[in-house]
């Protein structure tokens, strides 16, 4: 996997990490923005989700077909003309 050296510098996220980062996303925004950064956030998670499970759903389908064999209709069976001839 190729992360930016800078990622690597700060590690994973913990709990103090995330507290100080919603400190800040609160004293940027104010309290009275949250609601509406929530609920956005949630629909668009929602959206993401529908997304995605369409994407898959879609994939099955695919490879459902993929691995169905295929059945030969039958070819219509053609009787013999009686060919008339005037003498």
């Amino acid at each position: 996997m190729n992360i930016p050296h800078i990622l690597l510098a700060f590690g994973p996220l913990g709990t103090p990490e995330l507290i100080i980062i919603a400190i800040l996303v609160l004293v940027l925004f104010g309290a009275k923005k949250l609601p509406t950064f929530a609920r956005s956030l949630g629909k668009s998670m929602g959206e993401f989700k529908k997304a995605r499970e369409d994407f898959e759903r879609e994939l099955h389908q695919a490879q459902d077909e993929a691995e169905r064999p295929q059945i030969q209709q039958p070819q219509e069976k053609r009787q013999p003309v009686a060919s008339v001839q005037d003498s």
